[in-house]
């Protein structure tokens, strides 16, 4: 926690008030106790102030974990700040603990002196036994490094929300309001937003909508009153590019980002799906968008929906299918067919921790290879993928753009890190969209000698090498297609070996050719010569960049760059490559882009691998920077400490 203003004034309430230019705060708790509500909410709050921020879910992998247990704890970490920040922070500054296994899950990833707030009233014999204590940690000493508040909240709580007339155990069920109050009368939140959120969420429930309500407002009371806290905190508002702005998860964005392309394409958006952790809050959200047009399929396997997406664009709809890693693998069979078929078709992988059902609720960047070359045959298809929760919009739209424009399927790789975290968003002006409407066949375009005109549907495009797409039941335009190999032009089955080798080779320069399509990948080296170039994909971009800025502050020199088209590359990667004496890939994974960059312009890039489930830290790139400079002749210098407030 960096301190900008420790005079500070006095609080309304007489308590010492301190500006912060930024402040980490964990929630942490059983799955059962609304932690990811709560963080929610605070975040929302923080946005509505004007703060910009950055947030990290993290659920438990367990489904219905026992209670009380490591194994059942989910946590939301959520950054604020007044100014521009990519992360949501290396380590929090407070941590909420609802219950010991809650402070054992996560006291390791906090610096002494940092603050936690317990709820004393779960740490009884039976808890601590479930999270491994053999003694109580609030009283051994084991906790000395920290500022430990201890605040009886599940206590509290029932006493408050007596007049509710809510029974006990449905009352405890509060106590994740108790400790959001609490917090955010320490952080001067707006309590208003919160206030109205609870009584339009509940409006059903009323005596929930009560509950909830006295229970927030008994933790900002117990605050205020308590004498607890020397201090309350204020992160000011950031100073963000003007516009209207929203609080956005990545999943959101996506499903956003769907419906805007088919609008901007002027066609039907089709999503055949079938629930998987971390995709699923794609298809919630299209399902409530048929205003727009909107058709969702909620199919019985993994194959059926992505068959019925592949359908659909052959019926002349944006057909969309949404899936995590397992289901990949599933869908390869049809991904291949809509090779053939070269038709356009959006799959998108929220990628999760494997192999197999793996960590469903941790993130993991491990499908690249699988995305490049999991198909049966030669079988090339574009990849793409989003940098950060936001951009999950802008790159559905450019998956979009290219699957209808060279008439081929495209696959997006976010993961469950950009699914689940939020940041805020400016609502882009529609005007600024691109145009990416297409234009469907709609007569003959082949005479044959007898001089009669017909359809042929594999004629290409002589700049992108597309085939024309025909709505089925368009007069004079009949045609089939299938996943036998057919004859170029006339789309006649063809088993011929010329024929093939020709096919092969036009759908691999149909895909090679969009690198005349995409923007060059651009570099960031603001002093010019830096001996290190740090290469990232997908959601590595925060830390590569929140690390790149540490390094600088220490006044060394570090490039990055960052690829959003993974296939075919940018057209001048390789000469981006080639400047720099060394260049560093960080990936969650063991190390995926880094054989493909090796292997395509043969330069000596070093991996920096991490598959724990977990994202990236800034703190974790700058050190793997730093051992990569000292290993410079060029560029040794002594590490000194990280500069203050650089995160």
């Amino acid at each position: 926690m960096t301190e900008v203003a420790a005079r500070g004034h006095e609080d309304p309430s007489g308590v010492p008030h301190q500006v912060l230019d930024r402040v980490v705060i964990r929630f942490a708790g059983d799955s059962g106790d609304g932690m990811q509500l709560t963080g929610d909410r605070f975040t929302t709050s923080s946005a509505l102030f004007g703060n910009d921020l950055s947030t990290l879910p993290d659920f438990p992998a367990e489904i219905r974990a026992p209670a009380g247990t490591l194994a059942g704890v989910s946590a939301f970490q959520v950054h604020i700040s007044d100014h521009d920040i990519l992360t949501p922070g290396d380590r929090p500054d407070v941590l909420v603990a609802m219950n010991p296994a809650a402070l054992e899950a996560n006291v390791a990833d906090l610096d002494p002196g940092s603050t936690m707030i317990v709820n004393t009233d779960a740490f009884e014999e039976r808890n601590l036994a479930k999270a491994g204590y053999a003694s109580n940690p609030l009283q051994d000493g084991s906790l000395d490094a920290f500022r430990v508040f201890e605040v009886p909240m599940t206590s509290i709580t029932l006493e408050a929300v007596k007049p509710s007339g809510t029974k006990p155990r449905d009352a405890e069920r509060s106590k994740n309001f108790f400790a959001l109050g609490l917090v955010s009368f320490m952080y001067t939140r707006p309590v208003e937003p919160t206030l109205e959120w609870i009584a339009e969420r509940f409006s059903g429930a009323p005596m929930v909508a009560e509950a909830n309500t006295l229970a927030f407002k008994a933790g900002s009371n117990f605050g205020e009153t308590a004498e607890l806290f020397d201090s309350v905190y204020e992160v000011r508002p950031a100073h963000l590019e003007p516009g209207t702005y929203t609080n956005v998860s990545g999943n959101t964005a996506i499903a956003w980002g769907l419906v805007a392309a088919s609008r901007l394409a002027g066609l039907p958006l089709f999503l055949g799906s079938y629930p998987i952790t971390p995709a699923s809050d794609i298809l919630h959200e299209l399902s409530k968008r048929k205003n727009f047009g909107v058709r969702t399929l909620q199919a019985e396997d993994e194959i059926a929906g992505i068959g019925a997406a592949l359908g659909a664009a052959y019926g002349g709809a944006l057909g969309v299918t949404t899936t995590s890693g397992p289901g990949i693998a599933l869908k390869s069979e049809t991904m291949g067919l809509a090779v053939s078929l070269e038709l356009p078709l959006l799959v998108l992988d929220i990628q999760r921790g494997g192999p197999s059902t793996g960590l469903p609720t941790k993130t993991e960047q491990a499908d690249l290879l699988q995305a490049m070359f999991g198909r049966h045959g030669e079988s090339p298809i574009p990849i793409v993928a989003p940098a950060t929760p936001g951009d999950c919009f802008f790159v559905a739209i450019e998956a979009a753009r290219i699957a209808l424009r060279y008439r081929t399927p495209v696959l997006i790789l976010s993961d469950g890190y950009l699914a689940n975290g939020a940041e805020p968003w400016r609502i882009p002006d529609v005007e600024a969209l691109p145009d990416i409407s297409v234009e469907l066949a709609s007569e003959p375009n082949h005479t044959r000698p007898d001089g009669k005109a017909e359809f042929w549907p594999y004629l290409r495009d002589p700049v992108t090498l597309a085939r024309p797409w025909a709505v089925p039941g368009t007069p004079g335009l009949e045609h089939r297609i299938g996943g036998l190999e057919k004859a170029d032009g006339s789309g006649a089955v063809s088993y011929a070996p010329d024929n093939h080798d020709r096919m092969v080779r036009l759908r691999a320069a149909k895909v090679a050719g969009i690198a005349t399509d995409i923007p060059p990948v651009e570099v960031d080296d603001p002093d010019e010569g830096a001996e290190v170039l740090v290469l990232g994909w997908g959601s590595t971009y925060g830390a590569v960049a929140a690390g790149a800025r540490r390094v600088r502050a220490r006044g060394r020199r570090v490039a990055t760059a960052h690829l959003r088209h993974l296939n075919p590359f940018p057209p001048n990667l390789g000469e981006v490559l080639s400047r720099y004496p060394r260049v560093l890939v960080p990936e969650i994974n063991l190390g995926q882009l880094v054989k493909l960059v090796r292997a395509e312009y043969l330069v000596d890039a070093r991996p920096l691998s991490k598959v724990s489930g977990q994202p990236f830290r800034a703190g974790e790139i700058e050190r793997a920077i730093l051992e990569l400079l000292d290993a410079s002749p060029t560029d040794r210098q002594p590490v000194a400490p990280a500069p203050k407030g650089i995160v």
